[in-house]
């Protein structure tokens, strides 16, 4: 196939290689919206930002196809969404509000542009709803796909760190958790049902609202759930030098969770405790009387002892798997 000009419509079965860099560009640069606080956005070497008061707050993350993702399992809008969510909600997560994103795409030649842009609108639709706008990015040739995402936001107040939690602090969780884990299970074993783990694991649902009014209701620590419960309540714990008791008795386990762990003989609270992908926020709070609506407290905060900062679950070691390590 000829080289398609820029400007010109894509065929249905337009490759990257067909159409060229530049094109590719123009047609990303053209689904996303702009704002207010952008001055210069796509086209130039750098974007040019605005923040009038606060904090700017910065998230990096990579998602690499076979490892984060199969394109046979999860369509191009929901690859889209999940890399956005992922990263908006590390924003979240310091009590921040993300306002703008830079998307790097590295691609084999042969990934057809119908996926890029089908990628790019669910990118775009998952930024919308925080208010965030894509500002600049890269894209170039790889053997391997991946994308990178660069976010920034504000937080009018103080951000929300790993290191504040203080003995006598009480933990909540906000958010579902332990849907998307299920989800996977079922796809890596060939099933399509429950569909709404399925759902789950191809399209998070974090709670973009909450981690701003967790600041404001004096959260004293708060992380973003990406890799497990167990594994992310251990990054608090150790940043603040104490010790997380997680309450099992606490959450009350869904019916597909349920089904999905009767089908593969495993106990459903595993995929609580362990699981990723959902992004709900996990944050300490000085009582329980601080916790804000919406929030449900599953543990609490004590002072480390000989055995260190770390992470209990019903008040003793956890041995099922904690959550995704990268190595």
């Amino acid at each position: 196939m000829a080289a398609v000009p820029p400007g010109a419509p894509f065929p249905p079965s337009a490759t990257l290689a067909d159409i060229g860099e530049f094109p590719l560009i123009d047609a990303l640069t053209a689904l996303f919206d702009t704002a207010e606080h952008v001055l210069v956005g796509p086209g130039d070497d750098a974007a040019v930002l605005r923040i009038r008061n606060g904090h700017l707050v910065v998230s990096t993350d990579l998602m690499v196809e076979g490892r984060h993702f199969r394109r046979d399992w999860v369509p191009a809008e929901d690859v889209g969404a999940r890399a956005a969510a992922q990263n908006l909600s590390d924003i979240n997560a310091m009590g921040g509000t993300a306002t703008s994103v830079t998307l790097g795409i590295a691609a084999p030649a042969d990934l057809p542009v119908a996926w890029v842009l089908d990628f790019a609108r669910g990118f775009a639709a998952e930024c919308a709803k925080v208010g965030a706008v894509v500002v600049g990015g890269d894209v170039t040739r790889s053997e391997t796909l991946v994308l990178a995402v660069t976010v920034m936001g504000g937080c009018t107040v103080s951000p929300v760190l790993r290191s504040g939690a203080q003995p006598g602090d009480v933990v909540a969780l906000c958010g579902r958790q332990g849907w998307a884990a299920g989800g996977l299970a079922v796809l890596g074993r060939g099933f399509r049902s429950p569909r709404v783990l399925v759902e789950a694991y191809r399209r998070a649902d974090p709670p973009y609202a909450a981690g701003q009014v967790a600041a404001d209701a004096g959260a004293t620590a708060m992380i973003d759930v990406s890799d497990g419960l167990v594994a992310d309540a251990g990054h608090i714990a150790t940043a603040s030098g104490v010790v997380i008791d997680i309450r099992s008795d606490a959450f009350e386990i869904p019916e597909p969770l349920h089904a999905i762990g009767s089908a593969l003989g495993a106990d459903p609270m595993q995929f609580i405790l362990g699981g990723g992908d959902d992004h709900p926020l996990l944050a300490s709070f000085g009582s329980a009387a601080d916790v804000p609506k919406g929030w449900t407290v599953i543990g609490s905060v004590r002072a480390a002892d000989d055995d260190g900062a770390r992470v209990l679950v019903d008040g003793a070691p956890y041995a099922g798997p904690a959550g995704w390590t990268h190595f």
